[in-house]
This record gives structure tokens, sequence and C-alpha cells, in this order.
């Protein structure tokens, strides 16, 4: 495996491979990781994903970011009231999940090198640790599903309340 990424050495490089479990994404999450980490130091910095965007709380879901998903379902509870207070969020979720994500990662990294002297044995452990729950897709897909279908009966229902007052 061939490190093409400066600042980020092969052993870092095969610990976030293999705590994604991605390899075709493996990419995306270094240069993200990298852009979080400022000589040592975590930085709350903005970084777009449009699977965090869209997928919102099944993005946290789905790599195993349980606590931040909860947090950010409460939030979409409490802001669907205010106008565009959902669109907000979606927006924030969009910059600032993949932070969310690394910040889970470098705890689930520290245990495991607490713990676990052997190299392999470390990125064996990240592997089982991280990775994705594919289950987090379809609950997410059918969820959307389900509640797009709501609105557009309310809306329906609507129209043919406004198309029979009308033509009273």
């Amino acid at each position: 495996m061939q490190n093409k990424y400066e600042k980020v050495n092969d052993y870092d490089y095969q610990m976030i491979e293999a705590y994604i479990d991605k390899p075709d994404v493996t990419i995306w999450y270094v240069n993200a990781f990298k852009h979080f980490n400022i000589n040592g130091i975590d930085a709350i910095k903005w970084n777009w994903s449009w699977w965090a965007f869209f997928g919102n709380v099944f993005y946290l879901l789905y790599r195993k970011a349980y606590l931040p998903a909860g947090i950010l379902f409460a939030l979409n509870m409490m802001v669907g009231f205010i106008p565009f207070g959902g669109l907000i969020l979606w927006i924030l979720a969009g910059g600032y999940s993949p932070f969310l994500v690394y910040k889970n990662y470098k705890q689930k990294k520290l245990e495991v090198e607490r713990v676990v002297e052997d190299e392999t044995k470390r990125l064996e452990t990240m592997q089982l640790l991280g990775g994705t729950n594919e289950w987090a897709i379809l609950i997410g897909a059918l969820l959307s599903i389900f509640f797009w279908g709501i609105f557009f009966s309310a809306m329906g229902i609507v129209f043919a309340a406004i198309g029979l007052a009308l033509a009273s």
C-alpha cells in the first residue's frame, strides 16, 4: 500500500483504512482527518460531505458514531418546528459530521493503542470497531420514503380541500 499523502505516515493511513473499512473512500477520509489535525491538535473544521448532508443522522449511524447520531436526532426533533431550522441543521451536519466521525476514530484509536501492542492486531481491532452499519442505509431510505409519502399525501389533501373550497 503506497502512501500518497504528505504528513500521514503509513501506520496512520493503515489505521484509518482499517477503521473506515471501505478502500474506495479511504482517500477522502485520510484528507479529511488530516484537515482536522493541525500539528497534533484537533480542530473543529468544516469539511463538506454530501453523504452527511443527505444522510444526516443515518450517516453517523452508518459510521458507528452513535452518541453524535443521538444528539443530532434530538436536535432534528427540536428544530423541525423552526422555519428553515431543519435545512440549517442539515447544512451543519453536512459540514461538521465528518469531524464527529474523526473524533470517534481518534477515541477508538487511542483505546486500541493503549490495550493492543501488536500492530497487526491493532489493525484487526480497528477494523472490528470501525467499519459501517449497512442497515443504516436501508432504514434511512425506508424512513425517507415513508415521510415523503406522508408529506405528499398531506399536500394532496390540502390541495383537494382548496379545490373543493374554490369550486363551491
